[in-house]
């Protein structure tokens, strides 16, 4: 997109043919982002690539956890308490003050296949948003989509919940309000694109025998959207917009370091 009139032009353009501005070298080309395990995941970026690693590291750490001692633990299905130690999404404890388990939920999965789903997902749609958005809103829409995911959660069912498909479904949202944002052809195709995406999960909660937190990608989506209409995409680097978003990214990524941090708190303090 031109930095000056946010009209679509292509990649070759240094000079955008609607307003005639300087275009620069898009920030995620400066970066020199390349794919990962030869073409394997596509579209490998830097904060998407992160966001992967601590959910698969949490991953890693709840399966340990739950092969120690008696509780046998296997690869395909993490217990419950262990998920719940660890900072799923669990309303009674939450309404006793345990807030952070908005946060933490969003990174814990209950079992292998459940992981590799949703970071297939994210692995796409994180790099395009931040392709798209920018790495600070991708890490603010990430942060609401989940969180606000959570709390539609804990309003609709007392049971224990996880995963980051409430901010996967936010990403979602975020693309959808791309196309919305946009009333050309281009931002057309990209609405519809990712309305379908957002159809095709839902439809895929609503199989029997699934437990899929449905009210968690409702939420993550309707936020993801919110705000990133809002937010629009970025502006000239150094700009006051920029430095909000960029600071609005800095407190989210303060609260889950806060969140993880009582998470580790609360789970040293169990017998």
């Amino acid at each position: 997109m031109c930095p000056n009139c946010r009209a679509f032009i292509t990649t070759s353009d240094r000079t955008c043919p609607y307003c005639e501005a300087t275009v620069g070298p898009r920030a995620i080309d400066v970066r020199s982002p390349g794919d990962i395990l030869g073409g394997l995941i596509p579209h490998a970026r830097f904060t998407t690539t992160m966001i992967l690693l601590v959910n698969f590291a949490l991953f890693l750490a709840t399966l340990l956890y739950d092969m120690q001692g008696e509780r046998g633990g296997s690869l395909f299905t993490i217990e419950g308490m262990t998920l719940f130690l660890f900072g799923g999404k669990y309303p009674e404890a939450i309404v006793r003050g345990q807030y952070w388990r908005l946060v933490t939920a969003g990174f814990l999965h209950g079992g292998v296949l459940h992981i590799l789903m949703n970071m297939w997902a994210l692995m796409d749609l994180g790099a395009q948003v931040e392709e798209m958005y920018g790495s600070a809103r991708l890490l603010v829409f990430y942060f609401v989509a989940s969180v606000a995911g959570f709390i539609a959660s804990s309003f609709w069912s007392p049971a224990l919940s996880i995963g980051a498909s409430a901010a996967v479904f936010g990403l979602i949202g975020a693309m959808i309000a791309l196309g919305v944002r946009h009333n050309t052809a281009m931002g057309s195709a990209i609405r519809g694109h990712y309305i379908r995406w957002a159809i095709y999960g839902f439809l895929f909660g609503l199989l029997p025998g699934l437990q899929v937190d449905n009210a968690a990608h409702l939420g993550g989506l309707a936020a993801g959207f919110g705000i990133a209409y809002v937010a629009g995409e970025p502006r000239m680097p150094g700009s006051k917009t920029e430095k909000v978003w960029q600071a609005a990214a800095g407190i989210c990524l303060a609260a889950t370091l806060y969140s993880f941090a009582r998470m580790v708190l609360f789970l040293s303090s169990r017998p």
